[in-house]
């Protein structure tokens, strides 16, 4: 398998970074197929979904049970992001048996 992500001179060091790089797309995909289905980002490609999900300017506050992400009151994925988060406070895990 060919990949950009081997930056490194030692097999170990980069056998492990395609691991992550392979596990990283393995949850944005599953995401984008569980969670995003009925959204905009639904059919949208791994790269848009790191883009507008993960890459946001939020004020973290931490509480004693609980964090709170702020986001600009100018958020253009706002509603989308409360929905995602209900809908994976709502998810179970899986069945690991």
């Amino acid at each position: 398998m060919a990949s950009d992500r081997t930056s490194c001179h030692g097999f170990i060091a980069n056998h492990l970074r395609l691991f992550y790089a392979c596990a990283a797309y393995s949850l944005i995909h599953s995401l984008r197929e569980q969670t995003l289905c009925h959204t905009p980002l639904g059919k949208a490609q791994p790269m848009t979904l790191i883009l507008k999900l993960f890459k946001l300017a939020v004020k973290v506050v931490q509480y004693k049970d609980r964090i709170k992400l702020h986001l600009p009151t100018s958020c253009p994925v706002k509603g989308l992001l409360h929905r995602v988060s209900e809908l994976l406070y709502l998810a179970r895990p899986p069945n690991t048996a």
